[in-house]
């Protein structure tokens, strides 16, 4: 086996050094439950109410009282958008896109289930949405528009704060979430200014080099927003459960880092995405950059490959020691297409065949070169298995009767 290249990091994120060490004081030394009243328990109580002000400090500088500590992104986004079902029962219509994480979309099913009604508002082919599409969606009765900040898949990033501002220039009563797992530590997050329009924000610690385990979601003071889990006093009677105070602390620990150097990274994971990009298009025929030409993550980039299956790519990149995926590692189990790539109509040649790499703060030059040395052998070895890719010509078959695109 090749040393490991780990080549996923939309998926989930090693954990750094420096947030581990942080953590540690506090599965020994520091073991004490913050809610206790005696003396040595307060380390622990001022830690998590550090931990607090770090993570709003990273928001804008919001006041630390709107930040509530959760399990992770789903539970925070669950926890958003149910919470502003239950605080406003007589708004009965939610707006979201048809390319959000399951943990949005899923629960905006289960919603219709019960009797609401979710606009799901289209993309175009580069994942971008239609502004006017969405100022039409609106309405009077509209409780909740919940739009993700960037896409997971492709790194598409949406116009959150003027969506947000747009929701409110319609109602002010209209409650705004974005789900910014992808963004927090890789984007601006000004919770201030930028997005001064926006209710309820949601990550989570995995995606930026904190543990799985812990993630957080802003609620901006006065927002209708019914607890998700009852039972204690904790997070001002927000959020029941004992705190877990490593893993909160390891979480602002990480969001230091991330904030520390964020443009540096930024701009250098850029450079290694747009090298990666450049030279796969000169060596590969028929691919295409899913999300090329829309703004995107500095991170991320989701390549597809005509007239090959995706499976195939992952398992040959996995036996040079490569990790990457096929979209969220919520659904990867699943053979169905991305619901991603469908909404964006990539054609059916190429929607089986896509395949993301998403970088961080660890990935080198070396490892951009290794995927370049290997990537296009792959695709060429998997073309000559392939009934639609003539490997004489170096083109693609005709198939007659066989529709380029695969219909939503």
């Amino acid at each position: 086996m090749n040393q490991i290249i780990y080549a996923d990091n939309n998926a989930t994120t090693a954990v750094a050094p420096e947030v581990l060490r942080a953590m540690q004081p506090y599965f020994t030394e520091q073991y004490f439950n913050p809610s206790s009243m005696y003396e040595a328990a307060r380390p622990a109580a001022d830690a998590v109410a550090r931990a607090r002000s770090t993570v709003a400090g990273a928001l804008g500088g919001v006041a630390a009282r709107q930040v509530l500590f959760t399990s992770c992104a789903t539970e925070s986004n669950n926890a958003a958008i149910q919470g502003a079902a239950r605080a406003k029962p007589q708004r009965r219509h939610l707006i979201t896109t048809a390319v959000e994480h399951p943990a949005v979309l899923e629960v905006c099913k289960d919603l219709e289930r019960q009797g609401y009604e979710v606009t799901y508002l289209d993309v175009n082919e580069r994942g971008e949405l239609d502004v006017a599409d969405y100022v039409r969606a609106l309405r009077p009765e509209t409780l909740l528009v919940t739009i993700m900040h960037a896409n997971n898949e492709t790194g598409v990033v949406f116009p959150i704060g003027q969506l947000s501002r747009l929701a409110k220039e319609t109602d002010p009563g209209i409650v705004f979430h974005t789900d910014a797992t992808q963004t927090m530590g890789k984007l601006p997050l000004d919770l201030k200014r930028e997005l001064m329009h926006v209710d309820l924000l949601s990550f989570s610690g995995h995606k930026l080099h904190a543990p799985k385990g812990v993630g957080a979601l802003f609620i901006r003071r006065g927002t209708p927003c019914r607890p998700f889990l009852i039972g204690g006093h904790q997070e001002e009677s927000r959020r029941a459960g004992t705190e877990n105070v490593p893993y909160i602390i390891g979480l602002a620990r990480a969001v230091e880092l991330a904030l520390g150097d964020r443009q540096e990274v930024e701009g250098r994971l850029a450079g290694l995405r747009d090298r990666l990009e450049q030279r796969l298009l000169e060596r590969i025929p028929e691919i295409q950059i899913n999300g090329l030409g829309a703004s995107r993550l500095p991170n991320t980039t989701n390549i597809a490959c005509h007239y090959v299956e995706g499976e195939g790519i992952l398992y040959q990149l996995s036996e040079h020691g490569i990790c990457a995926s096929s979209g969220s590692a919520c659904t990867s189990g699943s053979l169905e297409p991305s619901h991603v790539l469908r909404a964006m109509r990539v054609p059916f040649t190429a929607v089986h065949g896509s395949v993301r790499f998403s970088f961080s703060r660890y990935t080198t030059e070396q490892e951009i070169d290794r995927i370049l040395g290997v990537f296009p052998g792959i695709v060429a070895s998997l073309r000559r298995l392939s009934p639609y890719w003539d490997d004489e010509t170096g083109q693609p078959r005709a198939a007659p009767g066989l529709s380029p695109v695969l219909e939503a």
